[in-house]
């Protein structure tokens, strides 16, 4: 495996990985590989390619555009080295669409040994949100329409527990503040581990309200092993994350945020229903099964060479 990342820990692989590799290495690795295989395109590591003919695998992970949505130079580089990819892989229908529409469909793995139901977990609370506390996650949104459901049923005290940490940090709790939820919202800082699991089995329903549309969206399977009935933005590939195991509202929209959550409250049968329909869903993202569907591509991939 060749990478620019340089070595962060003492974690081991069954495999050579090569960081931060010469010209010269890079070069000869080309010439000795089998197959080619791009986690994401990664031209400073790939250029080799263009001189020797090996099948060649990318996998798509992000857009292709710029953070604001214009095509730059690196994009339409990237583009056409697609072009010269014997089978490209997309990890979400709204990438493969927007990015290459020949591409195979893989959704991400999730670390399911890591992320799971706790026998002895008790669900005492109501909402969890976990993410980078930035604006294109949309924590803001997930605090407004629990005001909003608190508007309407005064009454009905529903808590939020939010995950993370982040620049947005100090404009969230004042948001909390104004809109007198103090009693109601939880700030917990950044977890990790079995202190997020723990965190995670605590709650009904995880909300994944982000503004920005995720290629992915690994934290709905990761709410979802842990027992949590995600509620996602429409946008990008959530809907592709949670499949028929979650409910999605539109994105940026606090009314339709707080109306979905209400739709699942006042109908058990529905909650039910996603529940059902989640472990069929989390069992196709097992690393085992995805790393099966790569294989099939890369097998297929290096028979057409």
């Amino acid at each position: 495996m060749l990478t620019w990342t340089s070595s962060t820990g003492t974690k081991t692989f069954p495999f050579t990985v090569i960081r931060q590799p010469s010209k010269t290495v890079l070069w000869q690795e080309h010439r000795r590989a089998d197959l080619v295989y791009e986690n994401n395109p990664a031209l400073q590591l790939s250029w080799p390619a263009l001189f020797f003919n090996k099948p060649h695998v990318i996998a798509l992970r992000t857009w292709i555009n710029r953070m604001d949505g214009r095509m730059g130079w690196q994009d339409k580089l990237k583009l056409f080295w697609l072009k010269r990819a014997t089978a490209i892989i997309a990890v979400s229908e709204a990438v493969r669409k927007r990015c290459w529409a020949n591409a195979t469909v893989i959704g991400n793995p999730y670390r399911n040994q890591l992320f799971r139901k706790l026998p002895s977990a008790i669900r005492d609370k109501d909402f969890v949100f976990m993410g980078r506390l930035v604006s294109d996650k949309g924590a803001d949104i997930a605090i407004k329409a629990l005001h909003k459901l608190k508007t309407t049923e005064p009454n009905r005290l529903l808590t939020l527990t939010i995950v993370g940490s982040g620049p947005d940090l100090s404009k969230l709790e004042n948001l909390v503040d104004k809109l007198g939820l103090s009693n109601q919202v939880t700030f917990t800082g950044a977890l990790s581990g079995e202190d997020l699991v723990a965190c995670l089995n605590r709650h009904r329903f995880l909300l994944v309200p982000s503004t920005w549309e995720e290629p992915f969206g690994n934290v709905a399977l990761e709410g979802m092993a842990c027992g949590c009935l995600p509620i996602v933005s429409d946008g990008g590939g959530l809907p592709d994350a949670v499949g028929k195991a979650g409910l999605v509202i539109s994105r940026n929209n606090v009314v339709a945020l707080a109306a979905g959550i209400q739709n699942i409250l006042d109908h058990p049968e529905l909650e039910q229903q996603f529940r059902q329909a989640s472990d069929p869903h989390l069992v196709m993202h097992h690393p085992q099964n995805v790393a099966a569907q790569y294989l099939k591509v890369i097998e297929q991939a290096s028979t057409k060479s």
